[in-house]
């Protein structure tokens, strides 16, 4: 290597990272290669549902990698068929097509809604999404998408899409026409700074939809397995929607994710749909343990306590310093401040060994592991209340 590239240069610069090396994780706290140690409320952007190197992970590795990692997407194998099992078994949906990330899941229900529209709606293609979403980073999911930035880049964008804001019924049933197959939208959206949607606007856009013989698809990329303190956040809602993508927490940290949708949905043939590592044998038996964990109601009664806990302690924060207002779900929460100084923050409560995240320059997220302790939380409170009041 020429003396002049630094040890970080053979890698694609697709993101601001500090010049250190993670090496080591264990529940909240993650270390890095000088032995420094972090308070980690960011959590891989909500992957770590359990933490860091949980034992209920290393365990399934141990056991799954001993027996068979990948036999190809040609088979079955138990743990495909174990965590497609509880998937359906624990939502309103019938079948389970398993991805490597939450971006795939997205992308696959968007070939899902649009070969159904073809077969059921007369050749219906238009997907309306929400402003401010986010899906994703393939062509498809950027082009549902509409994070600023993002219009002009990668052009031409897959066309079909059609932006509405969210909480806006009476404009999403303006824009529903004929060529319209689905609505697609998080129901908290975070990377826009943590907006929930409305129970009357997604009760109403359950009606609307079976009315006019579109789809809902709801991404619960972020919202799924336990972060709002219900297994789906779509449960706090009351409603079942056609299809469902998961990411994120399903494995704990793993790379998985899941398309999940109606027996009348599910209308791919063999070779519409597939990739090489989908549904390997290692990451769903990782997957089904962690669903194990997260669905046990006593566990997710939990989330949704220190998350109760997690905000009063954030809003009482907000009211010390004059910052603005706290919202979310459970463990997925946002305060929101009364200047855009939020990266400012994360980068000096990064040199404080606190790990945050802000979607937004005035916002700052908290995605912490689902089984953060209270003393967990006070702690990054108490390094939080230094920073806003500096």
């Amino acid at each position: 290597m020429p003396s002049h590239r630094s040890r970080f240069d053979s890698l694609m610069v697709v993101a601001k990272r500090p010049p250190v090396v993670m090496v080591e994780g264990h529940g909240s706290f993650l270390k890095d290669e000088n032995g420094r140690e972090y308070l980690d409320f960011v959590q891989g952007w909500a992957v770590n549902c359990l933490g860091h190197s949980p034992k209920v992970i290393v365990d399934a590795v141990t056991a799954q990698a001993a027996r068979l990692v990948n036999c190809s997407p040609s088979f079955y194998t138990q743990p495909m068929l174990d965590l497609a099992d509880m998937i359906t078994a624990s939502s309103s949906l019938g079948r389970v097509f398993f991805t490597n990330c939450g971006a795939e899941a997205n992308e696959g229900a968007i070939k899902l809604a649009r070969k159904w529209g073809r077969l059921h709606r007369a050749g219906a293609y238009e997907i309306l999404t929400m402003k401010h979403a986010f899906h994703g980073r393939t062509l498809a999911t950027m082009s549902a998408s509409d994070k600023p930035g993002w219009d002009a880049l990668f052009e031409p964008k897959v066309p079909g899409f059609f932006k509405v804001e969210m909480n806006d019924l009476a404009g999403v049933e303006r824009a529903l026409g004929s060529g319209t197959v689905a609505v697609m939208l998080e129901l908290i959206q975070g990377e826009s700074g943590v907006n929930p949607a409305s129970e009357d606007f997604v009760r109403g856009l359950r009606v609307l939809t079976r009315e006019r013989g579109a789809l809902l698809i709801v991404d619960e990329v972020q919202t799924g397995m336990g972060r709002t303190g219900k297994l789906f956040a779509c449960q706090h809602y009351g409603i079942d929607p056609d299809v469902m993508t998961l990411g994120k927490g399903i494995a704990g940290g793993a790379p998985l994710g899941a398309l999940v949708a109606n027996e009348e949905v599910c209308c791919f043939e063999p070779g519409d749909q597939g990739g090489t590592f989908n549904g390997n044998a290692l990451v769903t038996a990782i997957g089904a343990a962690v669903f194990r964990a997260v669905s046990d109601p006593v566990f997710l009664d939990r989330v949704s306590a220190i998350g109760a806990y997690l905000a009063a302690k954030l809003e009482g924060l907000s009211r010390k310093n004059g910052e603005r207002e706290v919202r979310g779900r459970g463990l997925l929460l946002a305060l929101v401040l009364s200047t855009d100084r939020a990266m400012e923050i994360v980068q000096r409560a990064f040199e404080r060994g606190l790990l945050l995240n802000a979607p937004r320059p005035d916002v700052l997220r908290f995605m912490p592991a689902l089984n953060v302790t209270q003393n967990e939380i006070d702690a990054m409170i108490e390094k939080l209340d230094g920073l806003l009041g500096s």
